[in-house]
């Protein structure tokens, strides 16, 4: 499972939330503590907002704590909205295509979990991508697959409503010709004005997700895991849950998969 973080609120710099921490995104990468893979080598990548709509992309094939880049990119650069992601490989191919966060316009988005069995039913996953969007098609993971389908059904003017056709399409091929678990998901995605994430499984074993508002920082970040194992005040998000994160406000509702025939 991969682990990641991201921060809406007043400019700070990446390494606020990325390296600085006790328990931050990098120390996480080699000791995550809240799943079943603690080293996330495979991979990490940053998406941040800054005074343009589209959003600054870096993203990189090495583990997290050995990019000097990194460092030096997190500690000089600053920004309201950001996404960073550190991976572990499901199956696929260990590529700078397949690191997360993914970013299309000035959508960015990335995923903890899995599709189970989707080597399976890829090939009919890809086909469910309308094709005004497929050409952004650049990697293997369910992941993009995922983006780039829900951005398919209309995340410009529903994003929940999107995301869960397009979590509902892929969790019914799951049932049908896929294996268990079918589908095990939290994800992060952004217009760069608000900052949306959400939390479900088909099982009892949804990957975890906290947030926590900061008056130091003056912002919220939205984790995996706690930045600081001695901070008492993070908030759980509960399994089957869409959040919408802007300036202070947090809208925490109901989310489940929306199948097709209830779809149409």
């Amino acid at each position: 499972m991969c682990r990641w973080a991201a921060y809406i609120g007043a400019p700070i710099y990446l390494e606020d939330i990325i390296s600085r921490p006790g328990h931050s995104l990098v120390r996480q990468s080699h000791g995550a503590t809240h799943c079943h893979t603690p080293v996330n080598a495979d991979g990490f990548g940053i998406a941040w907002y800054g005074d343009r709509d589209e959003p600054g992309l870096y993203r990189d094939v090495m583990p997290a704590w050995s990019d000097p880049n990194l460092r030096s990119l997190t500690a000089t650069v600053k920004s309201h909205l950001f996404m960073a992601h550190v991976r572990a490989s499901t199956g696929t191919a260990t590529s700078r295509n397949n690191c997360h966060p993914f970013s299309v316009g000035r959508w960015s988005f990335m995923h903890n979990g899995q599709f189970g069995g989707y080597d399976g039913y890829r090939r009919s996953a890809e086909v469910l991508i309308p094709d005004e969007v497929y050409h952004n098609r650049k990697g293997a993971t369910d992941s993009e697959a995922l983006f780039l389908l829900a951005m398919g059904m209309g995340m410009d003017g529903d994003p929940q409503g999107a995301m869960a056709r397009a979590a509902g399409a892929f969790e019914a091929l799951a049932r049908e010709r896929g294996t268990l678990p079918f589908v095990r998901l939290t994800a992060a995605f952004s217009d760069g004005e608000r900052l949306y994430a959400l939390r479900y499984a088909s099982d009892e074993h949804a990957p975890s997700l906290y947030h926590r508002w900061s008056a130091t920082r003056g912002g919220r970040a939205v984790v995996s895991e706690p930045l600081e194992t001695d901070e008492k005040d993070w908030l759980e998000v509960p399994p089957g849950s869409f959040c919408v994160f802007e300036g202070e406000d947090v809208t925490i509702t109901p989310f489940a998969p929306v199948a097709a025939e209830a779809a149409a």
